[in-house]
């Protein structure tokens, strides 16, 4: 295999197992620019992941290949409901961020798994017939290099992923409501003194990262796995954390941070068939891009530094 040929190869896989971490680590990105640690992101995509399947078995006869994107819609409106729970724990009750994250993370999964259990008697759904398709686009692919690239045997998710990641940076850094959200999560007093809400912007920010968390969890289960089970998602969302702090709480930077880990990932499921590195142990590329966050945190890679009120509850009034 040339070396062209192991890019045409292994450059679509990055991308499609990017795809749902960049949808999840932007969505990380909204709850802590708002000040609201979320590390349930994990349990948010194990629902989206288990509803987006379950949607798809249930409705792929009447819907046909419209079904695995109407399940994209459904699994963000029930992982945004979702996360509502660990919204009223760390906004209206101020309870630690970090124990409603855990317990966010054992609840889908528990719910899920249960659920399954209920309808199919067994650990497992059954696998879809209708998954997220792959196409060439229309006229890119045909460029040199850059369309078999890019462009050619490409899911549409990936190309939504890349292109909500634009919109987050926009949203946040262009718009008054993203000014709003990062004013309450850098210095929620003097956002509230100036008359913003900051427990209603800190509840969208959280509502938002559980929808896009959902969409990430049915992107991976309607392309990677084709059904859902106890190891579906299996540490993407903690994955998806490290992308969102590896690229410094910056939309763009989740997404080269998302599309680094997904490399690896492809790498680690195609590296037998490449030469030189169907010698070197597959756990090795497996936990290259976490050495690579460790070091971002200890500062060898930029200083990686959350949002400063993240984490902190707003009591109203107090200094």
């Amino acid at each position: 295999m040339s070396f062209l040929e192991v890019l045409y190869f292994i450059v679509p896989i990055s991308i499609a197992y990017a795809a749902p971490l960049i949808f999840t680590a932007i969505g990380g990105v909204f709850s802590e620019r708002s000040g609201v640690v979320n590390i349930g992101l994990e349990g948010l995509m194990v629902m989206g992941a288990f509803v987006g399947i379950l949607f798809n078995l249930f409705y792929a006869d009447t819907f046909g290949p419209w079904t695995p994107w109407l399940a994209l819609l459904m699994a963000m409106v029930v992982s945004a409901i979702f996360s509502i729970m660990h919204a009223v724990a760390s906004i209206t009750f101020r309870a630690d961020q970090t124990v409603s994250g855990v317990a966010i993370n054992m609840l889908g999964i528990a719910i899920a798994l249960f659920t399954v259990k209920l309808i199919y008697g067994k650990g497992q759904t059954d696998f879809i017939q209708q998954s997220i398709p792959r196409f060439n686009v229309p006229i890119l692919h045909e460029i040199p290099f850059i369309g078999p690239l890019l462009f050619k045997g490409i899911y549409g998710s990936s190309l939504l992923a890349i292109g909500v990641a634009i919109l987050a940076w926009f949203i946040i850094y262009k718009t008054p409501f993203g000014l709003r959200l990062r004013s309450v999560g850098e210095h929620p007093m003097a956002a509230d003194t100036m008359g913003i809400n900051v427990a209603k912007i800190r509840y969208i920010g959280v509502i938002i990262s559980g929808g896009l968390a959902g969409i990430g969890g049915a992107i991976y289960s309607q392309t990677m796995t084709n059904d859902f089970g106890h190891a579906t998602i299996n540490g993407q969302g903690f994955m998806a954390l490290a992308a969102m702090i590896f690229g410094k709480w910056h939309p763009i930077g989740a997404m080269g941070a998302a599309l680094f880990f997904g490399f690896a990932q492809a790498l680690a499921i195609s590296a037998s068939g490449i030469p030189l590195l169907d010698k070197v142990p597959t756990v090795y590329l497996y936990i290259l891009p976490y050495v690579l966050t460790i070091l971002a945190l200890a500062g060898f890679i930029g200083r990686a530094t959350a949002p400063k009120a993240s984490g902190q509850p707003y009591i109203k009034g107090n200094r």
